[in-house]
């Protein structure tokens, strides 16, 4: 009998996971993953670029081996799991950094509003909806905006930047379910600033933020903050991980063979 409250003593598993934190690590287990994943996808496949947003940054083909999402990998090879395993890749250094500093900024936040265990739900059905709206956009309404390139969609497209706007989606749903204007009011300046990048730099997939934002705050509305978090929010949280480390695993081990296909 848990009397409402959020599962006491978790069935055992409080003690190691309050030394996790009130993330459960989830923040430095993102950062940490992300590293790794950038770090090997630029050494499997480096590409020498000039100016600020190429450096350091994984080719196309490395990005696409590694679990790039996107009209291509989607529609053209099938790789449809991708947009599972593209949240966990990035395209330069800026890139990374920048996605990095926005987590851990952004989901310490949600996890104190929705639990750590709904915090990486949302975050990875966020990301899975902004890859999934950019691909559909890219395959079947970019071509009629060819001449505006932030409306495009992506041919191939990558970052953690799709699951962050699922977190701000939670955040923005939050402040109206609870009558909070000020939490309505922070969400309201990251979407704006999240837009606003869209229209300043054209490489930006603006339909992966989009898709991810309305993910977030939809997913948001399943898993209501203002209810105790339960067992199964903890165990579709860890098959959520789960499926997404087999979907970088299966990118790799299926996408390996273009490595050695002449150009």
């Amino acid at each position: 009998m848990t009397c409402g409250r959020w599962n006491p003593g978790m069935w055992g598993f409080a003690p190691v996971l309050t030394r996790l934190g009130r993330d459960m690590g989830f923040v430095p287990f993102v950062i940490g993953s992300c590293v790794v994943l950038y770090v090997a996808s630029v050494l499997a496949d480096f590409q020498p670029g000039s100016g600020i947003f190429s450096l350091f940054s994984p080719s196309a083909l490395g990005l696409f081996v590694f679990g790039g999402s996107g009209q291509v990998p989607v529609f053209e090879y099938g790789r449809w799991w991708t947009v599972l395993a593209a949240s966990w890749l990035h395209v330069n250094l800026i890139h990374i950094l920048v996605n990095m500093m926005s987590v851990r900024n952004v989901a310490p936040i949600v996890g104190e509003f929705y639990g750590a265990s709904r915090m990486i739900i949302i975050y990875v059905v966020g990301g899975i909806a902004g890859f999934l709206t950019s691909s559909l956009w890219g395959r079947y309404l970019g071509i009629y905006f060819s001449s505006v390139p932030f409306l495009q969609g992506a041919l191939l497209t990558a970052g953690a930047s799709a699951s962050i706007a699922g977190l701000i989606g939670a955040v923005f749903y939050y402040g109206h379910r609870t009558g909070s204007r000020h939490v309505s009011d922070q969400a309201r300046m990251w979407i704006m600033s999240f837009l606003f990048m869209g229209f300043l730099f054209p490489r930006i997939d603006n339909f992966a933020h989009l898709g991810g934002l309305a993910g977030g705050y939809v997913c948001a509305k399943f898993l209501d903050p203002l209810v105790p978090e339960r067992l199964d929010h903890f165990l579709i949280a860890i098959v959520l991980l789960v499926l997404s480390a087999i979907a970088v695993l299966v990118s790799v081990i299926l996408g390996w063979q273009f490595f050695s296909q002449p150009a």
